[in-house]
């Protein structure tokens, strides 16, 4: 199947003239509509076509054009598309056209790619396996009784089950990187600034960051090449050279020291995901890594730093939805007051709103010094801790989810539990830095098991590097899952 090759297979088969465009976007289409996933929220047909047809024409020039020219993409739907419905999963933004694109998805049209179509999600990102999107969860390929991770779970879905090459996400606790671990596949969260914000619905807005979904590290590391880099609209993105990936993270590992901190394995991580990250250990030391311990002496702490800041942020960014100017508008209504409070209660889920009424608690007088300042505080003392060790070593090797998948509905009504979930992921984002998720294993269920690499700031460069050297070694990658198999042919 067309979809099982790399992104740069299907570019030089494009480029030969063996296939189309226009046969891939309609692969991706087909493959779309016989596969129930619940994967998207907003598939983009005729549109999609009539991109592809433009792709072809540019492959067909004498102009250079990109590798992933041609290649569909998929986006989450809490980014801005121009003339597509962008609904972050929620009932209050049911109905909203953006007049734009975010930057993200501009320079991947820019690129020549195919937008196929918007992936569901976790309402407004908040969430870790899918559940809470309006549109009803995301299935797992590889166990349709089981979530794909969250919040990108649409995004993650669709590219395991080989319904499209590559897709979006975003991540601001884990989102890209729990999912990519779920279903089996490549998720990357770039450093805080690498990729533009501009146009991603915010959530929390130290935190959030875009970042590629894929099959391989090399198709991921192409898509990161296409998003990243400064722009004018966005001032928290960083004016610092984008590297070619692709080329740069070619080569041996021998050398580089990769650090495992031991408060990573400690009580919660389940069994079977320790022994495939530690026999990622063993097969990182035989590539020629040096691996060593190290310590994160506040890792402890991340989750409640986390979600008390995370919370405070969604608290302010969400106020903006309220009837007036876009989405919803409840009926019913007798004054301006009613009307917020209407529009809310009705267009937020249960977890936005409980996120909400945490994060506002959280900045209220009397309470801001208790939780908000302190956990600013403690934010600093993680990010130290980080650069500390990341000092001593290249890169740090961690589980990214302490389980595998799990059943949909088993921790649904324990938001406790599923917060405690994050505990791998969270302080990344905290810090600021870049982190992948890649494929070590399965369970004895047949469930896929990932593993976490974190590099020191806008050095991604250096964990596509050891991602690539562990993956061209293991099969992991190069499985599919049940659900794949729905379809054979060109």
């Amino acid at each position: 199947m067309l979809f099982n090759r790399t992104c740069r297979e299907l570019s030089s088969m494009l480029k030969k003239g063996e296939v189309s465009s226009v046969e891939l976007t309609e692969l991706a289409l087909r493959r779309i509509e016989r596969m129930d996933l619940n994967a998207f929220i907003t598939v983009c047909g005729e549109s999609a076509l009539e991109s592809a047809r433009s792709a072809d024409a540019m492959l067909a020039g004498d102009a250079e054009t990109h590798p992933l020219c041609g290649i569909p993409i998929a986006i989450k739907d809490n980014m801005t598309t121009r003339g597509v419905e962008t609904t972050c999963a929620s009932n209050i933004l049911r109905g909203f056209v953006p007049p734009f694109d975010a930057t993200a998805v501009e320079r991947v049209k820019g690129a020549g790619m195919v937008l196929v179509g918007k992936t569901n999600m976790d309402e407004f990102a908040m969430g870790s396996s899918n559940e809470t999107s309006c549109f009803g969860p995301a299935a797992n390929p590889w166990d349709m009784k089981r979530v794909p991770g969250g919040s990108s779970g649409g995004s993650a879905a669709a590219v395991a089950a080989r319904q499209i090459p590559l897709a979006l996400g975003s991540d601001t606790g884990g989102s890209i990187r729990e999912p990519a671990s779920f279903c089996g596949i490549v998720g990357l969260k770039p450093t805080y600034g690498r990729v533009s914000r501009y146009g991603l619905v915010a959530y929390a807005s130290s935190l959030d960051q875009i970042g590629p979904i894929a099959k391989t590290v090399d198709d991921c590391a192409l898509l990161l090449e296409v998003i990243s880099g400064v722009d004018r609209r966005d001032s928290t993105s960083v004016p610092i050279p984008v590297p070619v990936y692709s080329e740069e993270m070619k080569g041996d590992i021998r050398g580089l020291k990769v650090g495992i901190p031991v408060e990573y394995f400690k009580e919660g991580l389940d069994g079977e995901v320790r022994n495939a990250v530690e026999d990622a250990r063993s097969t990182l030391g035989k590539l020629g890594a040096e691996v060593t311990s190290v310590s994160i002496p506040h890792a402890d702490y991340a989750i409640a730093t986390y979600y008390l800041i995370a919370m405070a942020e969604a608290s302010s960014n969400l106020a903006r939805y309220d009837g007036v100017r876009y989405g919803l508008r409840s009926s019913g209504f007798t004054d301006l007051a009613s009307m917020y409070s209407k529009t809310r209660d009705e267009g937020f889920g249960e977890e936005v709103k409980r996120r909400i009424m945490l994060g506002t608690y959280a900045l209220s007088a009397g309470y801001y010094d208790a939780y908000y300042l302190r956990a600013l505080k403690v934010r600093t003392l993680l990010k130290s801790d980080f650069e500390k060790a990341l000092q001593d070593v290249d890169c740090l090797l961690t589980p990214t989810f302490p389980t595998v998948a799990f059943k949909i509905g088993e921790k649904i009504d324990d938001p406790l539990s599923m917060y405690l979930s994050d505990i791998y992921t969270v302080s990344v984002n905290l810090a600021g830095l870049p982190g992948i998720s890649v494929p070590c294993g399965f369970s004895e269920a047949g469930l896929p098991i990932g593993m976490q690499l974190i590099g020191r700031s806008f050095d991604e460069t250096t964990i596509l590097k050891i991602a690539r050297a562990y993956e061209e070694v293991t099969d992991f990658i190069r499985c599919a899952p049940p659900a794949a198999e729905v379809e054979s042919g060109i």
